[in-house]
């Protein structure tokens, strides 16, 4: 449930390396053969940090675009038996995620078991306020994952791709209204393209087939789109309701993911009985998983924990990659392996406004006087 568009974005640092006072020139020689020994020794960390950006960039779009594809397949995948249920999934994933971020905390504290538990004890019980303030984003978290499994089971992965990143839109609407914050005009300009680049991606194109054909190819794509768009409203909400709660608070990110785990595992639960309990009592709740269902449940569940960890070495630049190459490749895999897209003139141009935005949303403009200017 942390993704990469509600983590604040990082300032750049744009301070030159040879900032430093010129009164070091003037040391002795034996100190200033040891400075140039420093400086000899930080070629490795920039190095090893360049390597982890690269690392960064590669694990976000394999995360990116192997969850939204492997979902894609496992809801369009014909099986003789039955399919899987999208809540039992949505379900799966949150106790997944909650025995991962115990290990996380567990690890946090050297392993020590006694320690764990006094730590989630003081955290989780004891501070019970703090704790069902995590109630509201965890259930809209519940109700997003499972609106994305409606949105890949009626739209294709290029489509769906596109489409999403009208979060950055609902994010940034959000954290204007309830965390104050000031849009720059690349900005806002960004949102414009966004809002473009999304309209021509959903167009609708002449498609061959029959009338009764076209009209369910279009209910479904409808239904699609209602489900993304609803799915980009509450993962905009819930990561600026989140992020708010995190700054107010210090706590391990950890600590936090297992309280919306729980919350989401009570919430995914109450859902599933309510809405497929029938089915649920007739088959059980794994009924139709194999090796595609588990894979999707696995990337469900720890892609957001392996966001958040990679993400400190990934900056704005860098996430844009990412959501472009993702965009690509899940153009291309979803026509030539998948084969149910039919790429236009109309879906590129669209795609191409989306990727700018992307970038734009994150370009800041810093004047050369060191003047700030808001809009």
């Amino acid at each position: 449930m942390l993704q990469s568009g509600n983590v604040e974005q990082k300032t750049e640092e744009c301070l030159s390396p040879h900032h430093q006072d010129s009164g070091v020139t003037k040391l002795a020689p034996s100190l200033s053969s040891d400075s140039q020994e420093k400086s000899s020794t930080m070629v490795l960390p920039s190095t090893h940090s360049l390597r982890l950006k690269y690392m960064s960039l590669g694990v976000l779009v394999l995360q990116t675009t192997s969850l939204v594809l492997t979902m894609r397949y496992s809801r369009t995948l014909k099986e003789d038996g039955p399919r899987y249920l999208a809540s039992s999934a949505v379900v799966s994933a949150e106790v997944l995620k909650i025995l991962a971020c115990t290990l996380l905390v567990l690890s946090e504290n050297n392993f020590s078991v006694r320690a764990m538990n006094q730590l989630l004890k003081e955290e989780i019980v004891n501070k019970s306020v703090e704790t069902m303030k995590l109630a509201i984003p965890a259930g809209i978290y519940t109700l997003q994952n499972n609106l994305l499994y409606v949105a890949l089971s009626n739209l294709d992965a290029a489509t769906y791709q596109v489409t999403y990143q009208l979060k950055i839109l609902t994010t940034a609407l959000f954290s204007v209204s309830m965390l104050g914050k000031k849009l720059g005009l690349y900005q806002w300009l960004s949102l414009l393209f966004l809002m473009a680049g999304v309209t021509l991606v959903q167009w609708p194109t002449e498609s061959e087939g029959d009338s009764e054909q076209k009209v369910l190819s279009a209910g479904s794509q409808f239904v699609g789109l209602m489900a993304v768009l609803m799915a980009c409203v509450s993962s905009g909400f819930a990561g600026v309701y989140f992020e708010k709660i995190l700054k107010e608070t210090k706590q391990s990110v950890w600590v936090r993911n297992i309280q919306l785990g729980l919350f989401g595992f009570v919430f995914g639960f109450l859902g599933m009985i309510m809405y497929d309990g029938q089915r649920v009592r007739e088959s059980g709740i794994f009924q139709g998983y194999n090796k595609i269902t588990c894979t999707v449940v696995v990337l469900q569940a720890l892609g957001g924990l392996v966001i958040a960890m990679v993400i400190k070495y990934a900056d704005n630049i860098l996430k844009g990659f990412a959501t472009s190459l993702s965009i690509i490749v899940s153009t291309v895999i979803s026509y030539f392996l998948l084969q149910d897209f039919n790429p236009t003139s109309v879906f590129f141009l669209g795609a191409v406004l989306v990727i700018a935005a992307t970038f734009l949303y994150s370009y800041k403009c810093q004047p050369a006087n060191g003047s700030t200017i808001k809009v």
